[in-house]
């Protein structure tokens, strides 16, 4: 008859960083009090379990990485699987000056499991599936308006290189219509390769405006139904909001009730300044706007503000003191911080926007 001892971990923590990359995982494994193991596995959820319950059965399994390429299928599966996992803002990451002289998948993953088990990092908010999907497409809409942008500027820095002036009647509004499309398509160069070259940049933008008007048209369609159609309307009551720019603050925004005032919203968006004090000086230096941000959302903040200043009468007057001390570009940011505050109100307190009256 043989004898066999059964080891169990029940009850004891166990602290697990990952270092998520396409091909494979770095982990580093530790215990309340030593370092356990640092090895490379494959990219796989189920094979870090596998490993984690045969080699420490029964225990309490933590586990964090970081947010990025990878989006949250990982998190759903630990999750899935037992494991409590988090994940969090690569910037949050306690790091040592050591760390940052030596960046390597192994050190990595062991700053994320000290700093895990520690205590020390706050997880970011893991949306829905849905609403996850609903991100990527108001995202991708924002991705192709910025890549027709750098076509249009890639087209006009074409013709400024050739030597050839775009004519006059083109500018202002008419500038990218189809008269003005056509007129690009009839330019003669010197060689067929500089033609090629235009009509490539030409296709490109053609191919860009196509997708784009698509994009526009469903995000338009998906607005005029529930559940995103009650919201999109609140939204709308904000002067210089419309449906584009409501759906693409309920697709980042997704639960208001995460942010406990609009202070906290603004500094998710962006809307926030840097500041620099130290020592003795009582006073703060400003170093503008934080780089901290969702840039998709403050991008779209920042546009309707621009409009928000000729419809609301509270903003204009807002704006017009501004901008007696300072650029109109840096009073627009002041504007979209009181944009913000009048998101917060709406989504909160689900009520319809009423415009100041002066």
């Amino acid at each position: 008859m043989s004898q066999r001892n059964e080891i169990s971990f029940k009850g004891k923590n166990i602290y697990v960083g990952i270092d998520v990359h396409l091909k494979s995982w770095t982990a580093t494994i530790l215990s309340e009090s030593i370092h356990l193991k640092t090895y490379r596995l494959d990219p796989s959820p189920d094979v870090l379990y596998a490993y984690l319950s045969r080699t420490y059965p029964g225990a309490i399994i933590h586990s964090v990485y970081e947010a990025g390429f990878s989006g949250y299928s990982a998190h759903w599966r630990l999750k899935e699987l037992g494991i409590d996992n988090m994940v969090i803002n690569p910037a949050d990451v306690p790091t040592t000056g050591k760390e940052k002289l030596r960046k390597t998948d192994a050190v990595d993953s062991a700053k994320l499991a000290r700093s895990l088990r520690n205590g020390e990092l706050k997880p970011i908010y893991i949306p829905s599936r849905t609403a996850q999907e609903l991100r990527s497409l108001t995202r991708l809409q924002a991705s192709v308006t910025k890549d027709q942008t750098r076509i249009k500027n890639r087209i006009k820095g074409y013709m400024h290189f050739l030597g050839i002036d775009i004519p006059p009647r083109f500018s202002g509004a008419a500038c990218w219509s189809h008269a003005f499309t056509s007129w690009l398509s009839s330019v003669a160069t010197v060689t067929p390769h500089g033609k090629y070259v235009l009509n490539s940049h030409i296709g490109q933008l053609t191919t860009l405006r196509e997708e784009r008007l698509s994009l526009l048209r469903q995000m338009r369609s998906m607005a005029k139904v529930d559940p995103l159609a009650s919201q999109v309307a609140l939204l709308r009551s904000i002067p210089g909001i419309g449906d584009i720019t409501a759906l693409r603050l309920i697709a980042e925004i997704i639960d208001i009730n995460r942010f406990k005032d609009s202070n906290h919203l603004a500094g998710f968006v962006g809307i926030v300044p840097m500041c620099d004090k130290s020592g003795d000086d009582s006073a703060e230096d400003n170093g503008g706007i934080t780089i901290r941000a969702n840039r998709t959302l403050r991008g779209a903040i920042i546009e309707a503000s621009w409009v928000a200043i000729k419809k609301d009468p509270a903003l204009t007057y807002a704006y017009e003191n501004y901008c007696k001390r300072m650029k109109g570009t840096n009073a627009i940011i002041k504007i979209a911080r009181k944009l913000v505050n009048r998101i917060y109100f709406v989504m909160k307190h689900q009520a319809v926007y009423v415009p100041s009256i002066l």
